[in-house]
């Protein structure tokens, strides 16, 4: 499955020096004119849109639900919004040290490469090509395909077959796109991001103005209610770094960022004030129309919240959700597409997701290699108790990363840092993540046990493709053969730097 890693030389601190060996002389042989390398297209307000764009996604329009019904109040609900976007802030900041010290693409993957070296790395990047990330793209896609489709059966229950087929469609769009054109990519999704925060303006406008009329009858008491429990809290701040996650993802195309010492940490710092305010006054705006009560017995808060105060116009708002499930979708497959880029190009994954089209410039394999993974995700089995199960997983290695910033301040202590974060934030942040995981286990043990059980899974799959190198030749012979059939049928080749090395 997966070409034998580099022995890795260590010349100056780096794993990321190392390369794999193994390319086809004869498919290296046939280099075009022009260089074949991602090019650094990412500019501040694509990298602005590429956060915003990805962190507001279905969650803040359908699933509010899950903080109030863990913390058993408005008001502790608020304050958990708020905790879930400072300390996601905290967490931003750190990727921003990390990014603009360590100019590699590739995120988490790089990052623990880096400070904690190939097998938690393999891990990582193993789960999320089997499982996180196709049950995540599945997630949002089928909650794009439902509200595309909201406005067409307004009388009637929505078939699920017509869901999943329009679902499908806006997948393979999706695909498209990231493997056609890196620009086409970033300008849609710069329009996307925009139909994002107008959607969400249209919800915190008329909240404004209910408050101005003095509908505050919601907030009365707002701490009274079901008390949170030890057993709650975690699951509601999981809900909460969920609807928040996503402001890692400019770390995982870094290379193709331009001026990155300056943009990732200015990107970074501007998209999470804008998301914190407009999640925090969105909830806000909700409350002022809707009860508790109501808001946990909705199927989507947000076109409740428009049926309410705006009538017909409330057709818009599943439109609008829509647009920023496509959103998600676009900035996820285009950033998460790197890691295994990186991830190839460093022996853990086969050798050709590290390819690139001759004309394109896209890393064309690295992106369609999740389309048949969900698919199988979209049309089978109960994606949101799988994603239950693999939510410590994507914190427990989101913790260790920032550990490892706190681990390179000592192990590398002259390693350049353009941008430094005070040492408490890392600690303070890696410590939470760590202290939810540790949470989860006690509170869910059943769904986390089997999240723990399929992350281990990575650990003989590393010794088995990875560092066993006594496969069978007819093995090799059949890897070798069908890389350069995939390399001839989706005219991709090796990067000009990799090549180079």
């Amino acid at each position: 499955m997966v070409r034998k890693a580099a022995v890795v030389t260590v010349s100056n601190g780096s794993y990321l020096q190392g390369q794999p060996n193994g390319r086809l002389p004869s498919m290296d042989s046939r280099q075009p004119q022009e260089k074949v390398v991602l090019k650094k297209k990412v500019t501040l307000l694509r990298g602005i849109s590429i956060i915003i764009g990805t962190i507001i996604g279905a969650g803040i329009f359908i699933s509010p639900k899950g903080i109030l019904k863990n913390t058993g109040s408005v008001g502790m609900s608020l304050m958990v919004w708020t905790a879930c976007g400072i300390l996601s802030l905290f967490g931003a900041l750190c990727y921003a040290e990390l990014g603009t010290c360590i100019k590699k693409s590739g995120g988490h993957y790089t990052y623990i490469l880096e400070a904690f070296g190939p097998l938690p790395a393999f891990v990582r990047v193993w789960v999320e090509l089997l499982v996180i990330r196709p049950a995540a793209t599945a997630v949002i896609s089928l909650a794009f395909g439902r509200y595309i489709l909201e406005p067409f059966f307004m009388q009637c229950e929505i078939p699920e077959l017509a869901i999943k087929l329009i679902t499908a469609v806006g997948i393979t769009l999706v695909m498209v796109l990231n493997s056609t054109s890196v620009s086409w990519s970033a300008r849609i999704q710069i329009f996307l991001t925009f139909c994002k925060l107008v959607a969400i303006l249209i919800i915190i406008v008329p909240g404004v103005i209910q408050l101005i009329k003095g509908e505050t009858r919601h907030f009365k008491n707002a701490f009274s209610g079901n008390d949170a429990s030890i057993m709650g809290l975690p699951l509601a701040f999981y809900s909460g770094m969920y609807a928040y996650s996503g402001w890692f993802y400019l770390n995982f195309v870094t290379e193709e960022v331009e001026n990155p010492e300056k943009n990732i940490p200015l990107a970074i710092c501007i998209s999470m004030i804008i998301v914190t305010v407009g999640y925090v006054l969105t909830n806000v705006a909700y409350f002022t129309t809707i009860s508790a009560g109501e808001l946990l017995l909705s199927k989507a808060v947000a076109v409740t919240f428009a049926e309410r105060l705006m009538g017909s116009f409330s057709l818009a708002v599943p439109v609008f959700v829509a647009l920023s499930c496509f959103g998600s979708m676009n900035g996820g497959i285009f950033a998460v597409s790197r890691m295994f880029f990186v991830a190839s190009r460093e022996g853990h994954l086969p050798e050709i997701l590290s390819m690139i089209h001759v004309r394109k410039h896209t890393p064309l394999p690295a992106v369609i290699v999740l389309h048949p993974l969900t698919m199988i995700m979209l049309f089978s089995g109960d994606l949101y108790s799988l994603l239950n199960f693999l939510s410590f997983a994507r914190w427990l290695f989101i913790g260790l990363v920032v550990a490892g910033l706190i681990y390179l301040r000592y192990k590398r202590p002259d390693m350049p840092r353009p941008f430094k974060v005070p040492l408490f934030i890392p600690a303070l942040f890696s410590f939470t993540c760590l202290f939810m995981v540790a949470l989860s286990l006690y509170s869910d043990p059943v769904n986390t046990g089997i999240g723990f059980a399929i992350t281990l899974t990575g650990v003989p799959a590393y010794y088995l493709f990875i560092v066993w190198d006594k496969k069978p030749k007819w093995f090799r012979k059949l890897l070798d053969t069908g890389t350069e059939a995939l390399q001839i049928l989706l005219e991709v080749v090796p990067s000009e730097e990799d090549q180079k090395s």
